[in-house]
């Protein structure tokens, strides 16, 4: 994924799943489509925690803390 949209959901009374079928709904209403790739800071799968199953959850030290960057992967977009 080399384009996506960056959201930030720092809501500590939701679970990740949440936050990403959150900014996942607004990527769909943005841009017509569902993303099928989200990146996150590693913290945020240290607890265990996933993502909706629609949406594969990737870490990434370079997204911060609070942050989802969420786009279609390339892969999926040739197919």
């Amino acid at each position: 994924m080399t384009i996506g949209m960056l959201w930030m959901d720092n809501d500590k009374k939701t679970t990740l799943a949440e936050k990403i079928a959150r900014a996942a709904d607004h990527y769909r209403r943005k841009y017509g489509a569902l993303p099928t790739v989200c990146f996150v800071h590693p913290k945020m799968l240290s607890s265990g925690q996933s993502g909706p199953d629609y949406i594969a959850l990737k870490a990434s030290k370079t997204v911060p803390p609070g942050h989802f960057w969420l786009g279609v992967e390339e892969q999926a977009m040739t197919a």
